[in-house]
């Protein structure tokens, strides 16, 4: 079957390095942001590799990568540009925002677009709420396939196949849709020096955009504990025994 040219929105989250040690900030309620680097969410690149390679296949198409952040995260679209998209849109909102409020901008501003497919990550790796892509889908009125390992797109229809509790799952859903990427649906490409340069002529469009009422408030920050001392079991009948009776009486998890 042909395949029509498809018109995809990617949206992208501006994240912490993943690599990045992090730190509370003094009011114990965000991360201390000094001297970090940002990335665009992992499962994020993945969604905007796969756009690439649906309309690569089909031989047109257009794909639109979008950000809702402050003006610093142009420089994540400008990447998602390198990597190949046509064009961006950047939503200008300072502080922090939750996925309800999140979901809300980006449905707001892209209702009256001529849109056959939206992708998102499955989640961000910082809030990891994994709410963006169907409360999206929930404000455009369209399906939603979640953690999608495979995405295919056959006419106006899309295959979708996921993972759940070691089964895969295949689903096809009409377009318009939105589908969250899971890891797996594609291995994010590095742009070249040539795309590189093309990223500083594509259209980015930014617009100042006024979030809704938060819905939630973030009350406290803290970093995990600290992973007490090993211990080491020798294995042995002894060493079993010490082990469930550490694990019954200090850990109290039997």
């Amino acid at each position: 079957m042909t395949t029509p040219p498809l018109k995809t929105l990617v949206c992208l989250k501006r994240v912490v390095d993943t690599e990045t040690r992090v730190r509370v900030a003094p009011d114990g309620r965000e991360i201390d942001l000094a001297g970090v680097q940002f990335i665009i969410a992992p499962y994020d690149e993945m969604a905007v590799e796969r756009a690439l390679q649906l309309r690569e296949a089909a031989g047109d198409g257009r794909v639109t990568v979008l950000t809702v952040g402050p003006e610093a995260a142009t420089k994540e679209l400008r990447s998602a540009l390198a990597m190949g998209a046509d064009d961006a849109l950047h939503l200008v909102c300072d502080g922090r925002l939750d996925a309800a409020q999140t979901a809300a901008l980006i449905a707001e501003a892209v209702r009256d677009r001529d849109l056959d497919l939206v992708l998102c990550g499955k989640q961000a790796t910082d809030d990891d709420d994994a709410a963006v892509g169907p409360l999206l889908a929930a404000h455009l009125g369209w399906p939603c396939v979640a953690f999608a390992h495979a995405l295919d797109v056959e006419g106006r229809t899309a295959v979708v196949r996921r993972e759940l509790d070691g089964e895969s799952e295949v689903l096809e859903v009409a377009l318009p849709a939105v589908v969250t990427a899971q890891k797996g649906l594609a291995e994010p490409r590095y742009p070249g020096l040539k795309g590189i340069m093309a990223a500083k002529k594509k259209p980015l469009e930014s617009r100042r955009a006024e979030p809704p009422a938060a819905r939630t408030e973030r009350v406290a920050l803290a970093l995990p504990p600290a992973r007490g001392a090993l211990r080491t079991v020798e294995p042995t009948a002894e060493g079993l025994r010490g082990l469930l009776t550490a694990l019954r009486d200090e850990k109290k998890v039997l």
